[in-house]
């Protein structure tokens, strides 16, 4: 069995080779006093901030751009914390992947959750979201283990561009609440038939390549008809 922790790592994602370029140059100048937990634990405080600031936009649409600067800095310190390790060679692999990962799905719940709470997606939707997004994340993890890659982009969307979509979502929410004004049994019809179809796209995504995967699978360990009846 491969060693998920030391999968190779495979990147596709459209802001995959400026991303890297970035966090190499900002692992290289941050003070040596900031390790790698300090940046996990940054990234699940403005985990917790997006929500909050989603559930506040119930008041204000305004708290949205909390949720945007928060969406930024969760990207700092989750995308951050690996490359600050393989830059300073104090990479710890097993102990990186299990809190790495880990964090990654109570993150991910709580930013759901927050948008669920939000006046402008249904909860109920926003779960649904949550719940196929944490499947596409398990496969990749069991990707890893069995094909010794890990390949953590569906297509050319990862992490980052989901974050950057959300950060659009929420500037053109400001945008129609503040400028046209629209109603907000609206936007909330608008936002939960977004989010829904949105689901639907990721759960056909996480389908076809749990199938391509299968077939791969398949062609590597072939049934045994002759044994399969001893």
């Amino acid at each position: 069995m491969a060693e998920t922790y030391r999968a190779a790592r495979q990147r596709r994602a459209l802001t995959a080779r400026l991303e890297r370029q970035a966090l190499e140059w900002l692992a290289t100048r941050l003070p040596r006093r900031v390790d790698s937990d300090h940046l996990t634990g940054l990234g699940v405080v403005a985990a917790v901030a997006v929500a909050g600031a989603y559930a506040l936009s119930t008041f204000s649409p305004l708290w949205l751009w909390l949720a945007n600067a928060m969406l930024v800095v969760n990207w700092f310190g989750d995308s951050l914390d690996g490359t600050l390790a393989r830059v300073r060679k104090t990479e710890r692999p097993r102990y990186g992947y299990y809190l790495d990962h880990a964090v990654d799905g109570l993150t991910t719940a709580a930013i759901g959750g927050g948008i669920g709470l939000s006046p402008f997606v249904d909860l109920r939707v926003a779960l649904l979201l949550v719940i196929i997004y944490l499947l596409m994340s398990i496969n990749v993890y069991l990707e890893s283990s069995v094909f010794g890659v890990f390949r953590m982009d569906y297509g050319v969307v990862g992490p980052t561009e989901a974050r950057i979509l959300l950060i659009l979502g929420n500037t053109l929410l400001v945008w129609l609440v503040l400028g046209p004004g629209v109603s907000a049994s609206t936007l909330a019809l608008y936002g939960t038939l977004v989010i829904g179809g949105l689901s639907a796209c990721m759960l056909a995504l996480f389908l076809y390549r749990f199938l391509l995967n299968l077939r791969g699978l398949s062609r590597l360990e072939p049934l045994d008809r002759g044994s399969a009846g001893e």
